[in-house]
């Protein structure tokens, strides 16, 4: 047992020893060997590779592209002083990791604050050269695409690459929506006033058209019950007449016998008359009358 124990803790120490001198490098990740602090060599392959064990070290960092999207939005003011609530994220990548590590030391969060203030100040400046107008409508594609070039120049230094910078989204600041809101709620009153004013007159003419058309269709209905009475009466008259020709004597008698049902045609009706008149001639003359 004395002699094993040796051997078995020199095993030991040359499998940890041997353990130290391999690294695996995946396909998402960069490899960095430093020996003593000083970079001695990169592993972009994926892998199997070794080292040196105690004195060298290895340093992995992602190859995929990152995102860095700010948690708030950021206020800049356009050309006319119009203050705006924008909502970005950039797209990154390693490009040179040897000058990531020398820029940043290979922090990445580091890096991150890097970029964010490159992007949030040329950001500031792109939409400080345009108008309100521009920026809502038409400039937003021509804004990313200057802000993602000029970044991309100064990201080189720390050996980043910018794949891309993105405006989310575009607000207006609470002082203008206000103002926009109140502009917005004026011309809807003004246009709802029109339509109002518009179908107040629209009312008024069909009214007076339909007052016009009732005259018309009443008048027309009175001449024509003019016409018809005028008719009639003619008709009765003509009748009357034949009568009184066929028998002269007859009609008076009749026409007397109409005047005299009108005239008592209630108990109370009370006639004062000449007992002489001819209104009584038919009462008077009795069987010789008749």
């Amino acid at each position: 047992m004395n002699k094993i124990a040796p051997v078995l803790t020199g095993f030991l120490v040359v499998l940890f020893a041997f353990s130290q001198t391999l690294f695996t490098v995946s396909e998402t990740e960069f490899a960095m060997v430093r020996r003593l602090g000083e970079v001695v060599s990169m592993k972009d392959q994926p892998g199997l590779s070794f080292k040196l064990p105690f004195i060298e070290s290895v340093s992995k960092y992602s190859r995929q592209i990152l995102t860095l999207d700010s948690p708030e939005s950021e206020r800049f003011n356009t050309k006319e002083n119009q203050p705006l609530q924008v909502d970005s994220f950039i797209k990154w990548q390693l490009s040179d990791v040897r000058e990531f590590y020398r820029a940043v030391g290979g922090d990445e969060k580091q890096a991150e604050r890097r970029i964010g203030q490159t992007v949030t100040s040329l950001l500031r400046e792109e939409f400080g050269r345009r108008t309100l107008q521009e920026v809502i409508s038409g400039d937003r594609e021509k804004i990313m695409a200057a802000v993602r070039d000029a970044a991309e120049a100064d990201a080189k230094k720390i050996g980043v690459r910018i794949v891309d910078v993105r405006l989310k989204r575009i607000d207006f600041d609470d002082s203008v929506s206000t103002r926009v809101f109140d502009r917005m709620r004026s011309e809807r009153q003004r246009v709802a006033a029109e339509l109002r004013s518009t179908g107040a007159a629209e009312s008024e003419r069909i009214k007076a058209d339909a007052d016009k058309q009732a005259q018309v269709i009443l008048a027309e209905a009175y001449k024509k019950a003019q016409e018809m009475q005028g008719a009639g009466d003619a008709k009765a008259t003509a009748i009357y007449s034949a009568a009184y020709g066929q028998n002269a004597e007859f009609y008076s008698f009749y026409r007397s016998l109409e005047a005299y049902k009108s005239s008592f045609r209630n108990k109370s009706d009370v006639m004062v008359l000449d007992p002489s008149a001819d209104f009584f001639k038919f009462l008077k003359g009795g069987a010789k009358a008749k």
